[in-house]
């Protein structure tokens, strides 16, 4: 058992730690870079996720583009691939991935290519009622392979 002193010292301690522990604050999507949304012109889906991203604070630009594999393939989501590719400053992001993991993303800014969620799950953003921890969103290396997940939604 503590007496007083000790739980100064421990109060202390904790307060100490607290101030040099590095907090990722959960990013204001309005402070956040501007994200380009590369789609298939005929895609409601991709259209629904980027509403989603709207009303979510982010900033979204569409671009149709008649061949959405070869986006994948520039920019190396093709192993991760869904419907469509997002580009945000540097990052991708693959497919519907929930605001959660894009803050995520942007507030620890890990040395990846970005995120994916691969297919098109039917309880993911803009693709039917979203269903907590039941998506594994999926880390892309630099190297474009993915081998670990980057967080569950």
């Amino acid at each position: 058992m503590l007496n007083h002193k000790n739980k100064i010292i421990a109060s202390t301690l904790a307060a100490t730690v607290a101030m040099f522990t590095p907090s990722f604050a959960t990013p204001d999507p309005k402070n956040m870079p501007e994200m380009t949304l590369y789609k298939d012109p005929n895609c409601g889906c991709c259209t629904a996720h980027a509403d989603y991203l709207k009303e979510n604070g982010f900033k979204v630009t569409m671009i149709d583009h008649p061949n959405i594999v070869e986006i994948k393939q520039q920019y190396g989501t093709l192993r991760g691939a869904s419907c469509h590719t997002i580009v945000m400053d540097g990052y991708v992001i693959e497919g519907h991935v929930p605001v959660a993991s894009i803050k995520k993303l942007w507030a620890e800014q890990p040395d990846i290519k970005g995120i994916a969620l691969p297919g098109m799950p039917y309880n993911s953003p803009g693709m039917g009622p979203e269903k907590k921890g039941s998506l594994k969103i999926m880390q892309i290396n630099n190297d474009t392979s993915i081998t670990q997940v980057f967080n569950i939604e």
